[in-house]
């Protein structure tokens, strides 16, 4: 049986749901393949959306008219904002979420989208042919072939597998084939896809175990209640309407220690058994006593699976070390003496591609039309594959989009480092490449105060309507926010405070008196001073911000942030400026690499593997330096 579409997309977690929707909503005809329609989008590890920089990304696929704010919103059972002791530019949403009703949220989201079919299988195979004479690529994807031996035919396809590939899991000295647990493994495909020049290698990542809440002393606990105010990820949802549960915290000691270090040698991350490359930023339990033999303990988070499951997550437990050793230790600490388990933790290893063979719309450099997104790049989180599968799914639905057309391809959508936590994420992965799962961090990005949680719709919400992405119901949603942002900024510029009506609270405060009229928005200036304070002084202002009705807590937000933090906005935007100007410089295909003495050897070596785009990108690679880079520039100028 032989199958035609414009987009196929393989795996159904979360980088596989965004780029399938995507593509879908532009208009092109579309694919889900997936081996279990019941796990769409699994929270394999953790069932939590967002975090430090994480919930940016997911604002970010909501602003470009993605699906991952809602169905967060819809399934959420706990809201916090992180960071808030510190900048707005570090705020990250975070949500625990029912896993379970997030699933069917998802098939839900899937089944209503236009344009978009679901296929049960198991892929087995990528099916490529040369290319047509004259082509960028030798070779271009022509479908794919499954274990059922359905073909289904394509112009484009985008691997999103996450951990599946030849995936292996661990407990212990015990291996068994899968990609998670209880679930098999996809053989072949990877091989169906390097025989045609694609690099791949491995990774390993873990989880920890499940336990049943009915067994748990919570009053050895500490309680983490969440938020009860308006912030949820997407403002166009519904409010939370599950019951909101809390977290709980406790931590391991000596004794939990002493039963993990007995276990070391059947471990399968010291006894040799595991030689790929596993997350710095997510060490498992035994890989924190080894590299800091001097914690006495950890933090350990229990988390909630669901609103009316007893399964509970244990967050900072991640283990691979046998079973009876991972229930021994845990049974050292108070509030888990008596603990039933659902399953143990466990790792996995499997197949990823290095994306430096990626161009930044995540197209494969070799096979025209292979897109790829999510951990089969390298990365780790559910947010960085949504972001990913998002962009993948735009760039195949232009490319398809545009086949045939007299004004020749698209131009693909591209996110610059300024632009979008997403950007920082594609380029950081096609410049550099990866040597470990990577990770999103608000230090990655170097614009963070141009990238915050709140100002997503700011800047990409337009670019996404325009696209046709992001709805006329989103992008009218976006322009409400914006005119009333520019309306209360307007009315903090032209009302003024007198210095009677102000100065015995500035004195409350330790912050300098008034010694004449001063406009709301000087005001605003001050760390000590927000729109809550000077709205209890200024009636003015009180009633200008109630007559913002339902959005006036979002829209104040985001407007004193705008004027709080303007200096610091309008400095971010004139440094990225001055790089954009290297961006619009392009240089691939005007170097000869491998015979140019006037740069570094190492430089050499990088620059003939990658082949930046432009002398921006060539900038960012690891080994090619400033006097790289203006030599460059002095060859282009001759």
């Amino acid at each position: 049986m032989t199958l035609q579409y414009d987009v196929i997309v393989i795996g159904g977690g979360h980088a596989g749901c965004e780029a399938a929707t995507a593509a879908a909503n532009m208009g092109a005809r579309t694919c889900l393949v997936t081996m279990d329609m019941n796990k769409i989008a699994q929270m394999s590890c953790n069932p939590a959306i967002g975090g430090i920089a994480k919930g940016q990304i997911v604002r970010e696929i909501d602003a470009l008219g993605g699906q991952m704010a809602l169905v967060t919103d819809a399934t959420a059972i706990q809201f916090r904002m992180l960071n808030r002791g510190k900048g707005p530019a570090v705020w990250s949403p975070r949500a625990q979420c029912d896993r379970g009703k997030f699933i069917w949220q998802w098939r839900k989201t899937l089944d209503e989208t236009a344009n978009l079919d679901i296929w049960q299988d198991q892929a087995d195979e990528l099916l490529v042919e040369d290319a047509p004479e004259g082509s960028e690529r030798k070779k271009r994807v022509i479908g794919m072939r499954t274990i059922w031996g359905a073909e289904l035919r394509t112009k484009c396809v985008i691997i999103t597998a996450g951990t599946f590939l030849n995936g292996l899991l661990h407990i212990g000295r015990k291996m068994v084939p899968g990609g998670r647990i209880a679930e098999p493994a996809v053989a072949h495909f990877t091989e169906s896809i390097t025989r045609h020049g694609i690099r791949s290698a491995r990774m390993k990542t873990g989880t920890p175990v499940r336990i049943d809440k009915r067994s748990v002393h919570f009053e050895d606990m500490n309680e983490q209640q969440g938020e009860q105010g308006y912030y949820q990820f997407s403002y166009m949802g519904a409010p939370r309407r599950l019951k909101q549960l809390s977290c709980w915290e406790c931590y391991t000691n000596p004794d939990v220690h002493q039963v993990l270090r007995s276990g070391l040698a059947d471990s399968p991350l010291y006894n040799g058994q595991i030689q790929s490359i596993g997350p710095r930023y997510c060490p498992s339990i035994e890989t924190k006593l080894v590299t800091f033999p001097e914690r006495e303990q950890h933090l350990l988070f229990l988390e909630p699976e669901g609103e009316s499951t007893n399964e509970m997550y244990l967050n900072g437990f991640s283990s691979s070390l046998p079973m009876d050793v991972q229930i021994s230790a845990l049974k050292k600490i108070p509030a888990l003496r008596d603990i039933r388990v659902y399953r143990p933790g466990y790792a996995i290893e499997y197949d990823f591609f290095d994306p430096t063979q990626l161009n930044h719309a995540l197209e494969s450099k070799i096979i025209d039309g292979l897109f790829m997104a999510g951990q089969v790049n390298g990365t780790t989180g559910y947010e960085e594959a949504g972001g990913q599968g998002t962009i993948a799914g735009i760039n195949a639905a232009l490319k398809v989009g545009s086949a045939g057309s007299d004004s020749g391809a698209a131009q693909p959508f591209i996110l610059h480092r300024d632009e979008a936590y997403i950007g920082v994420l594609i380029d950081d992965l096609v410049t550099k490449g990866v040597d470990e799962p990577y990770r999103m961090f608000t230090s990655r990005a170097e614009y963070r105060i141009l990238l915050r949680q709140d100002d997503a719709d700011a800047r990409l919400t337009e670019k996404a309507y325009q696209l046709g992405l992001a709805t006329r119901e989103r992008y009218d949603w976006w322009m409400e926010k914006k005119n009333a942002i520019d309306e209360l900024t307007d009315f903090c510029q032209k009302t003024t405070i007198k210095p009677n009506e102000i100065n015995g609270t500035l004195e409350h405060l330790d912050t300098a008196p008034l010694h004449g009229t001063t406009k709301l928005y000087d005001l605003l200036g001050r760390p000590q001073l927000n729109l809550e304070i000077l709205a209890e002084l200024s009636p003015a202002l009180k009633q200008k911000i109630s007559s913002l009705e339902k959005r006036n807590e979002e829209i104040a937000e985001a407007t004193e942030i705008k004027i709080k933090y303007r200096g610091y906005i309008e400095r971010e935007k004139m440094v990225a400026e001055k790089m954009h100007r290297l961006e619009n410089i392009k240089i691939k295909g005007h170097f000869d690499y491998p015979n140019l003495a006037a740069i570094s050897t190492e430089a050499r070596q990088k620059l003939q593997a990658i082949q930046p785009e432009t002398l921006a990108q060539a900038s960012r690679i690891p080994g090619v330096s400033p006097s790289d880079i203006n030599a460059m520039l002095v060859l282009m100028g001759r």
